[in-house]
Parts: structure tokens; C-alpha cells; sequence
């Protein structure tokens, strides 16, 4: 038996699966890091990219990814500093801090008219932000076929300031309570973070999150010290050659700071970094002798919060919510349905083939990475393979 109670031979087949993503051209390189009872085993196969000065350096824990939606999770955890100080409460309303979304206004039909709206219900809280139940987030529809889908889509990415003031001119799509939307609560978050801190949001994170874990890699863009280390992100094959299409290079969004830096996913870090923060919630809030967060606000975090009322409506298909609730910025498993995460378990995927599960009951964390567009989506086969795999090594 391995170390942390893994079989070695059962681990192996994590390996297998990881390389076979490397071998078939999928991407690259990947990295795979399971911990359990503070024992970390560390996979990793391939480059960090297919090709020029990337080809040549192999993946590692410090190679610098997209963290997407995985940066969602740690918005939370900042955002819960700042109900521990005082400074926030979870549900007051966010009106001080962000006036534009005061007084809003319901879509009378979701898929209606922008002019057809009532008054919203109540404010909206800091609690609706963390649960992603504000009103209004991402509403998958075609160009053209929903008014309110086409506006929030033109939004854009300008400054904090003027991203908010135009989500304010918008109606919500939903009454504040009523169901979870994803995404854009936790933009909003990040907005409320800066200005509640009077810093910049990066600033905040840096001082209340990845300072204290010691995440020293984790940031809105890469320096150019370490733009070496940063992987290269690949679009789906082009269909004329077969060739992975380069999504985003070292060189590309990433390599200098945003005008918006983005609580939705515009994070980078590398899966060391990751696993500190990781780490530090399973422990409930604590890392190397610090204390980043209480125990209550890791309890509340990954917790469901969702009610049965709001699972029947929500999610981004009939039924979404039947295994998983959702707690502040991440899922939590309600019901184990394959060999995968306990019930209990909570964390998210993103977008570009990142995914982080703790796992509590088995004492657990799990990341993957790899930089590929839409490969963050748990439903692929590859995920059902690779979870299944990381489940069959526990041996003890």
C-alpha cells in the first residue's frame, strides 16, 4: 500500500488515464495531485504545450494554468474574511456598497421584453451572491432568441465601475431568492470585495487568501518572470487539419494585468498553490499553523444551501440538481450515484479541463489540470473515468 492509504497499483491507473489524454493529442500535458491523510502523491505526464519553448518543459505542481471557474471557490473564501471581521454580513443587503443593484427590477417574463419588468421582491444580499441566487447569471440561449441573454452577453469586461453600473441598468431575470444562475454572482462579489476592502480586488485576495496559504503564484496575470511556467490553453481541433487550435498563448490574455479582474474565472495558480487552498479548507480553515478561516464559515461554505423549491427550477438542465446542492462558490454532493466523491464532498471544475474536489470523508483532495477549452465539463467520459480510477486506488 502507498502512502495516504492508496494502493500503488490501483494509483497507477490514474497515471494511465492522464497519459492517454497526452498520447491521443487531447492536450499536451496534465497534472494530477491527490492528497490524503497529508500524504500528496503528484502525476504528471507531458509538456506545457505541443509546441516552441513549451514543448520542451515538462508539465509539474508549479506550472502556471487558467484556473477558470475554479477561481469562484476562493472568491468565497475572501468574501467570508470579511463577514468574519465584521466588515459584511451575510444577509444585509449589498445596496451600500453596491448601489447600482439597488432598487432593481424582475423580468416580468424571462423571455420577454427588457421593458416588461416589476419591482424586485427584496434587496439582494451578500447570502444571494455566495449562493448564486441574486436574480440574474448566465442564461444559455442562442444569439437572438432572448432579449436578456443578448444583454448580458454585451456587457464586456471594462472597469469594476462601469462593468457594475451596466449589469444594474439590466433587470434581473429572477426574483432575488428564487433560483440559482450561475456566473455572474460571483463577479459581483469581487466587485463587493474591492470595495469593501477600499483596495483592488487582487490586493484583497492577495492580502486575506493567497498571502496567508502562501500562494504565491496565484494571480489575475503573469509576470514576466514567470511566464515560462505558464501553459498554453488549446481550442477544439480544427477541422480541416486535425490540429489542436492555440486558445490562448503565454503571451496572450494573461500576460498583462486585466481591466477587469474577474471573481468568475480569472485566476491563475498552479496546482501546489491550489492544493494549499484546498488543503486549508479541509482542515477546517487552517494551514501551517495559521488560521485563514473559522471552522463555522468552512462548515457554511460546503454546506447546501439550496432548497428543494430552488434545485426544481435551477440549474443548466431538468434534473441538475439531483446529486449536488450548492454551497458559497462551489457544489456540494448530496448523493454518491457512481464510484466518485463522497456525499459531502464539495469544489468545481473549469472551464479549460481544471477540477477540484475535497473529499471529507476519505480525508481527500483531488485537482487535476490541463489547458484545453470546454474539457472542464464534468459529464465528459474522461471525467467518469478519471474519478472512478481515483476512487478504486483507496486501499485501506
Amino acid at each position: 500500500m502507498a502512502a495516504g492509504g492508496f494502493s500503488s497499483k490501483r494509483l497507477a491507473r490514474v497515471r494511465e488515464l492522464i497519459e492517454r489524454r497526452v498520447e491521443s493529442g487531447f492536450v499536451p500535458g496534465v497534472v494530477a495531485v491527490l492528497a490524503r491523510h497529508g500524504e500528496v502523491h503528484i502525476e504528471a505526464t507531458g509538456n506545457l504545450a505541443f509546441e516552441g519553448a513549451g514543448s520542451q518543459t515538462p508539465m509539474a505542481g508549479d506550472t502556471i494554468c487558467r484556473l477558470s471557474s475554479m477561481t469562484k471557490p476562493i472568491v468565497a473564501a475572501c468574501a467570508m474574511t470579511l463577514v468574519e471581521d465584521c466588515t459584511l454580513r451575510l444577509d444585509d443587503p449589498v445596496d451600500d456598497l453596491l448601489p447600482e443593484l439597488a432598487d432593481m427590477t424582475v423580468l416580468a417574463d424571462p423571455h420577454g421584453s427588457l421593458e416588461d419588468t416589476v419591482p424586485a421582491e427584496r434587496p439582494i444580499t451578500l447570502r444571494d451572491l455566495l449562493t448564486y441566487t441574486l436574480g440574474t447569471g448566465m442564461v444559455p440561449a442562442e444569439p437572438g432568441t432572448v432579449p436578456i441573454a443578448d444583454a448580458l452577453n454585451t456587457l464586456g469586461r471594462p472597469s469594476p465601475d462601469e462593468w457594475i453600473r451596466r449589469l444594474g441598468t439590466l433587470p434581473l431575470v429572477h426574483q432575488p431568492g428564487e433560483r440559482w444562475m450561475y456566473d455572474t454572482a460571483a463577479s459581483v462579489t469581487g466587485v463587493l470585495i474591492a470595495r469593501a476592502t477600499g483596495m483592488s480586488f487582487g490586493d484583497a485576495l492577495r492580502e486575506r487568501i493567497c498571502g496567508p496559504l502562501g500562494m504565491t503564484d496565484t494571480a489575475f496575470s503573469v509576470g514576466s518572470e514567470s511566464i515560462g511556467r505558464l501553459a498554453t490553453a488549446y481550442e477544439r481541433d480544427n477541422a480541416a487539419t486535425g490540429e489542436p487550435v492555440v486558445e490562448d498563448a503565454p503571451d496572450g490574455r494573461w500576460s498583462r494585468p486585466p481591466a477587469f479582474e474577474s471573481g468568475g474565472g480569472g485566476l491563475v495558480s498552479t496546482a501546489y498553490d491550489y492544493l494549499a487552498f484546498a488543503s486549508a479548507l479541509l482542515a477546517g480553515g487552517a494551514h501551517r499553523g495559521g488560521r485563514v478561516l473559522s471552522r463555522p464559515s468552512v462548515t457554511l461554505m460546503t454546506s447546501d444551501h439550496l432548497t428543494p423549491a430552488q434545485k426544481a427550477v435551477s440549474g443548466f438542465w431538468p434534473g441538475y440538481f439531483d446529486n449536488m446542492g450548492w454551497g458559497f462558490g462551489m457544489s456540494v454532493r448530496t448523493r454518491r450515484t457512481h464510484l466518485g466523491p463522497s456525499v459531502g464532498s464539495y469544489g468545481w471544475p473549469g472551464f479549460y479541463g481544471t477540477a477540484w474536489y475535497n473529499d471529507p470523508a476519505e480525508d481527500m483532495t483531488t485537482i487535476v489540470i490541463m489547458q484545453r477549452a470546454h474539457a472542464g465539463d464534468q459529464t465528459l467520459p474522461m471525467w467518469h473515468d478519471l474519478w472512478t480510477a481515483v476512487y478504486q486506488a483507496i486501499d485501506d
